[in-house]
């Protein structure tokens, strides 16, 4: 089963992109109709409007074929977390959900919903673990029909089975588009488009049963949630008795027609050729973790798009680091790296990550030579500054960095695994500990060595000297100064 070429065209992500479990880049389709709307918005006259909110009943008719449901039982919302806090606040009685969750499955339950939560322990949400933390008082279930870390899919049909008449609630956002599940085995299906469908940010939807529609009383109903909620008369009048009870306003019309782009090129394609292509992908994936010596972490049974790995005796901070100097788009996680691709995701990028992964652990790769008292390539290449301070010891035991540029970057890697968190989520304290372990170990002696780290964490070098000014000591009154000068 392949993917259509007509699908592979509209794709515009750049080699390397390895993260639509995070965000997918819109395809040329959506992108095309998203300016042509904004175009005719442009062009208000006595029809534009009118015209526009024509785009609602496409998208919802779109996003109803893929879910196997009838379009007055789909609404249209801004996004996954706005239909998750509709489900919960409408709901009484006792919810079961996994404190794995990712948090947009979670703070609804805690924050805006009258249900009691009863947490299921971190791990794939089973029919096993469900069927033996029900009780008579559980009135829904809610979990992700991909977990965001793991990949594990959801047996929702098992999962059916299990609850029996109680209200299953499920986070399709990881799914939707590619992986072909029983929706309708579900009450409540709610989707974000920004990631596997790419249909860009504010647009998403919930998909609503009949049990759903009986059972989860629309709270966050505004104006156009209701019937007839066009006629001004000065009155409030009830929800609607389809599923756009659940709509506050409007969305965007631009928006809509977006989803309704991208759902419409998922259908021309099909879900179970962009599945085969995914797990064909991650299969790949998977390959090049093992030919380096890596360990895949996320699930392999029941999996969907999604890749987590280790490399032995390599935080994922240094792993993550080494991709994203490839060029290679990946999600770091504290003990794993997260890759994700999607149907158009080439051999090309496959094989860059294969290459950058073999060459990841250089001591893996050489064979061991005795390390010296200070390593003479680095001690006596004439980058050093004559007076230097004693280089510290290679980063890698064993591996003698075979020139200042290797020695610069394995210490540096070195910081960053020892700090642990990703350069992108780092904070001031944590660059500056960075900073403070290179200066410790005599880099800076070295040079180009601030512009180098500058880069590695994606600041300007008078950020660096900042940093510096503030971690040496400051000299006594009168003395020489210790330190650097400059400002951000």
């Amino acid at each position: 089963m392949s993917v259509p070429e007509s699908y592979l065209v509209e794709c515009r992500e750049p080699v390397g992109y390895l993260d639509f479990a995070r965000y997918g880049p819109p395809v040329h389709a959506v992108v095309a109709e998203t300016t042509r709307l904004l175009e005719r918005s442009a062009q208000a006259g006595q029809s534009t409007v009118d015209d526009l909110m024509r785009q609602d009943l496409r998208a919802r008719s779109a996003v109803a074929r893929l879910a196997g449901a009838g379009a007055d039982r789909v609404a249209l919302l801004p996004n996954t977390s706005t239909g998750l806090f509709q489900a919960a606040s409408g709901l009484v009685g006792e919810v079961l959900v996994a404190r794995g969750e990712f948090p947009a499955n979670t703070y609804p339950w805690v924050r805006g919903s009258r249900a009691r939560v009863r947490w299921l322990d971190p791990g794939p949400v089973t029919p096993e673990v469900v069927r033996a933390a029900l009780t008579p008082g559980v009135t829904a279930v809610s979990v992700s029909a991909v977990d965001f870390r793991t990949g594990y899919r959801a047996d929702l049909g098992a999962l059916r089975d299990v609850i029996g008449d109680r209200v299953l609630v499920v986070d399709a956002i990881q799914g939707f588009g590619v992986v072909d599940e029983p929706w309708a085995a579900a009450d409540v299906v709610v989707a974000g488009g920004q990631k596997w469908l790419r249909a860009g940010w504010s647009t998403g939807f919930a998909v609503l049963s009949d049990r759903a529609l009986e059972r989860v009383r629309p709270t966050l109903s505004g104006w156009t949630g209701a019937i007839d909620g066009g006629l001004f008369n000065d009155s409030l009048r009830p929800p609607s008795p389809d599923a756009t009870a659940w709509s506050l306003t409007h969305l965007s019309p631009v928006a809509a027609g977006a989803l309704a782009a991208a759902v419409e090129l998922v259908e021309s394609a099909g879900v179970p050729a962009l599945n085969a292509r995914i797990v064909q992908r991650i299969a790949e994936l998977a390959e090049a973790v093992h030919a380096a010596g890596g360990t895949v972490v996320s699930d392999r049974r029941r999996s969907a798009g999604i890749l987590a790995f280790r490399l032995p005796d390599a935080p994922s901070a240094v792993v993550g680091a080494a991709l994203a100097r490839a060029g290679v788009t990946a999600t770091t996680r504290a003990d794993h790296v997260r890759l994700s691709p999607h149907a158009s995701t080439t051999a090309e990028t496959i094989a860059l990550v294969a290459e950058t992964l073999r060459t990841t652990h250089p001591a893996q790769h050489r064979s061991p030579a005795p390390a010296p008292a200070a390593p003479a390539p680095v001690a006596s290449a004439p980058a050093a500054p004559a007076p230097a301070a004693p280089v510290p010891s290679a980063p890698v035991p064993g591996v003698l960095p075979p020139d200042v540029g290797t020695y610069r970057r394995m210490l540096v890697e070195r910081a960053l695994a020892e700090v642990g968190v990703p350069v992108e989520l780092m904070r001031k304290a944590h660059k500056a500990r960075v900073v403070r372990y290179l200066d410790d170990a005599g880099l800076f002696q070295v040079r180009d060595s601030v512009g180098h780290v500058a880069a590695a964490l994606g600041v300007t070098r008078f950020t660096i000297y900042n940093y510096l000014n503030e971690i040496r000591p400051r000299p006594a009154p009168g003395g020489a100064s210790g330190g650097t000068s400059g400002s951000e």
